[in-house]
């Protein structure tokens, strides 16, 4: 029920980690404070009004009923599994799609969903499930083998828009039905995501009966009106207003307990708070502004309870490494030293977060701990972006080269103030540098358009991520000239490409650490990001609600055991 590649996330969906606030001097607004350096946040966080979980009283049995209202940020550009790139599609599929397997949100291990058991080969190449025989899709139709193996031939069909999937399958070289209920699929060389990529996500099971009519599988109407097998039947999808979802009383396994989830689209977090204080949400997330002074009060703790709590992710500033002058490491290794990151994680996200060097997710051994960010220094970006020949020639405050001046555009999606204010404290700053950064906002499907097609010269974003990562989605030179891949800046690297694919093979994870943090060294040298920030995520819960548990695992929260006691009940189906 929970997808397990990497997704793209908006850096505006990134909350970051917050601490006691500080009281701060009066500043002029985009600018910064004098004293934010390095180490101005402290090491210790701290959530003033935090909880860690919100459990049942000794009295209170789970029962049914109610609806879950949330905010949605922006709309996915699908809701087909098989395409879908986003961290929006994923909140919507992990309630009404189904894979073979899960991952056990308490234990992490792997355990039945829609396949009842399986079987691995000593060698570690050949894999078979055996599906359950009492399972079948929203509209009736039973599900079987052809279902899974329909499935994985449309992500790995170069006409669909999978790409981002398909990398974790270029090694399943054999893939057949046995029978209607038992599916085999042979490995050229051991891959140690296997069971994991084949038995959860990117493989999403899809109904074959559905999709296999002869349509455009990427444009396929199905993507707007998605047909699962999961708990929660989906019901509607109203462009720019609300995406909403009805329990499955068919369901083959456990039921929820909540009636209904809805998903309102929400683009502004001032609007987003403003409604659920009006009790027309269940839930928003917290920007560190909203969380340390807008919600820090006795009246609304009366109404809510809020929780801090990890998220696998990291946001950043991606390159685009086909387009001068950022196919240059030095350039890009100055930018990173214009970027004053702490000065920015003091004062506008309020010690919200640890400023990170790599890519891999910073509570894991796979992370490099010695390898430290770089810091702001704008003398040493400026030697080294004379030592790349950018100067100013002409005396006109904007560096150029061969006649050409530093000017780029920055990508952003719109609707963060926040990212907003980043954006324009870094133009301000690299404008000091003789350096010309225009900001441009786009709605979220616009801005992952131009993201998968190639088109910006610098964007901001984030990667929502496993805790057993394979790199190869993003960093592996084989995806750099592939439209809509995550490989969108464009790295090569034939180096970490041979340490990637070393990792594959690697079942231990220890040793595969290492080989992990030789590939971290190599990028945070190569700069083809700068690496922003790792958050703790925060949200805001009205008090009805039980069971609010967060985990380590996406999606965080298991949304199937949370429950309302029936006489603060809100809402009924005859009560919309």
């Amino acid at each position: 029920m929970k997808k397990r590649l990497l997704l793209l996330i908006p850096i505006l969906a990134l909350s970051f980690l917050s601490c006691k606030p500080r009281s701060q001097p009066a500043q002029k607004p985009g600018t910064l404070a004098a004293d934010s350096g390095a180490g101005a946040c402290q090491e210790k966080l701290e959530f003033p009004g935090a909880m860690e979980k919100v459990l049942p009283g000794p009295d209170e049995k789970p029962v049914s009923g109610d609806w879950l209202v949330r905010a949605m940020m922006d709309e996915p550009g699908t809701l087909n599994p098989v395409t879908a790139t986003d961290i929006y599609a994923e909140l919507v599929d992990s309630l009404v799609m189904e894979s073979l397997l899960e991952l056990d949100i308490d234990t992490q291990e792997l355990k039945p969903l829609l396949a009842e058991s399986w079987e691995v080969s000593p060698d570690k190449l050949v894999y078979t499930f055996h599906l359950r025989k009492n399972v079948r899709w929203h509209d009736g139709k039973p599900f079987t083998a052809d279902d899974v193996i329909y499935t994985l031939q449309k992500i790995m069909d170069p006409k669909v828009d999978a790409a981002h999937s398909r990398i974790y399958y270029i090694d399943c070289v054999e893939y057949k039905k046995l029978d209607d209920y038992t599916v085999y699929f042979r490995w050229r060389q051991p891959y140690f995501k296997a069971l994991e990529i084949l038995g959860t996500s990117p493989m999403f099971i899809v109904p074959k009966h559905i999709l296999d009519d002869g349509t455009d599988f990427n444009k396929h109407p199905f993507g707007r009106n998605i047909v699962g097998t999961g708990p929660y039947k989906f019901v509607k999808w109203e462009t720019g207003k609300r995406i909403e979802l009805v329990r499955n009383e068919n369901y083959w396994g456990a039921k929820p307990r909540i009636n209904r989830v809805v998903f309102k689209v929400i683009t502004n977090e001032d609007v987003a708070l403003q409604a659920f204080k009006q009790g027309e949400l269940d839930t928003v997330s917290l920007t560190p502004t909203q969380w340390t002074k807008q919600t820090n009060y006795p009246e609304f703790y009366q109404k809510a309870n809020k929780i801090a709590y990890d998220y696998p992710q990291f946001g950043y500033i991606g390159w685009n490494l086909r387009r001068p002058p950022f196919d240059d490491k030095r350039v890009r290794t100055a930018m990173t030293l214009l970027l004053n990151r702490d000065a920015i994680l003091k004062n506008i996200m309020f010690c919200m977060g640890r400023v990170v060097s790599g890519p891999f997710y910073i509570n894991t051994p796979y992370y490099d701990q010695s390898i430290k960010p770089l810091p702001y220094d704008p003398e040493q970006a400026k030697k080294l972006l004379a030592e790349a020949g950018w100067s100013d020639h002409n005396q006109d405050g904007i560096l150029d080269k061969d006649g050409k001046d530093f000017r780029f555009e920055f990508l952003m999606p719109s609707g963060s103030q926040d990212t907003e204010k980043i954006a324009t404290i870094y133009k301000e700053d690299l404008a000091k540098a003789g350096i010309d950064m225009q900001i441009r906002q786009l709605e979220w499907a616009v801005f992952l358009e131009n993201i998968q097609d190639h088109k910006f010269d610098a964007s901001t974003l984030g990667w929502s991520m496993d805790f057993d990562t394979d790199p190869y989605q993003i960093w592996h030179s084989s995806m750099a000239d592939v439209k809509g891949s995550s490989n969108h800046v464009g790295y090569k690297n034939p180096e970490v490409d041979k340490l990637i694919e070393q990792g594959r093979v690697e079942f231990d994870r220890p040793k595969r650490a290492l080989i992990y943090h030789q590939i971290h060294k190599i990028i945070a040298a190569d700069q083809p990001y700068t690496f922003l920030f790792t958050p703790k995520a925060r949200i805001a819960v009205d008090k009805r609600f039980r069971n609010v548990v967060p985990y380590t695992l996406r999606p965080i929260f298991k949304f199937t055991d949370w429950f309302v006691p029936l006489n603060i009940q809100k809402y009924s189906d005859d009560k919309k």
